[in-house]
């Protein structure tokens, strides 16, 4: 195995450089059969890699069970579904590693798990990390939000229990209004992160262009392709949501196969 040791190395591997940094590669129409497509592809690309992917994956159900527990501490319990949901906006940064792994079979590239960590060696880093803190800032003003509407309605005295708040939500006019006015905000975020995201950290590790240049192609594919690009949204909800059954250690299986799948989306949708 060939284990990248430096920038010059990560390029020299399987990168050609772009001659133009700023020039906006071309995209492709998609279609609803490409996503059955895409998929079909991660699931592949987690067969290869199976026991190793899975077995790193595991700290994303333990980063979430720590985050919940911080949540449910300190009369926090209204925050634990902003917090699960939360997790669609910064899945395509915990995927970077799977994006990056896919990548590399592709391309015929001899790989294991570590090349989860390879990323750190792409001369494009700072542009993903910059990218990456777009996402964390979109994060923590959903959480800010989703406070200031539980405040609003339900609040401001916090939850007495968990059990107490589901009632709340599910059987009060307020509980109703937080349901509504919660998931018109979050879905707004949400589209704003799918349409910024959906290919710009793919493109990034793949090719030698600007960030502006990887977020304009990214929101062009989106604004070319809305009901494909929506449904791909919905399939990463759903698929998160699913993930999370039970106490998260579905997520082992889902993220790995929707991460990989959203890097041949990527290749699909730019030329």
């Amino acid at each position: 195995m060939h284990i990248l040791g430096s920038a010059a190395d990560y390029v020299g591997v399987i990168v050609a450089p772009a001659a133009d940094p700023d020039a906006r590669p071309q995209t492709r129409r998609l279609t609803l059969s490409d996503l059955g497509l895409v998929l079909r592809k991660g699931w592949a690309d987690l067969g290869a890699m199976r026991s190793d992917i899975m077995f790193v994956c595991l700290i994303y159900p333990v980063m979430g069970a720590a985050l919940l527990g911080l949540a449910a501490q300190d009369d926090q319990a209204h925050l634990i579904f902003p917090a699960l949901s939360g997790f669609a906006l910064i899945g395509p940064v915990a995927a970077l590693g799977l994006y990056e792994i896919s990548r590399r079979r592709e391309a015929g590239v001899p790989v294991t798990w570590l090349a989860l960590f390879d990323v750190l060696y792409s001369p494009r880093f700072p542009r993903i990390l910059m990218l990456s803190c777009f996402n964390g800032v979109i994060f923590i003003a959903w959480m800010l939000l989703a406070n200031t509407i539980y405040d609003v309605t339900l609040g401001p005295e916090p939850p007495a229990s968990l059990a107490a708040l589901v009632r709340a939500v599910v059987s009060t006019p307020a509980g109703w209004a937080l349901l509504g006015i919660g998931g018109a905000v979050g879905l707004v975020l949400a589209i704003a992160v799918l349409a910024v995201s959906v290919v710009s950290f793919p493109l990034l590790l793949d090719r030698d262009v600007s960030l502006p240049v990887a977020v304009t192609t990214s929101v062009k594919v989106a604004r070319d392709n809305p009901v494909v690009i929506g449904a791909w949204g919905l399939i990463v909800a759903l698929g998160l949501a699913l993930g999370m059954l039970p106490m998260l250690v579905g997520l082992i299986l889902v993220l790995p196969v929707l991460g990989h799948a959203t890097w041949h989306l990527y290749r699909a949708a730019v030329v």
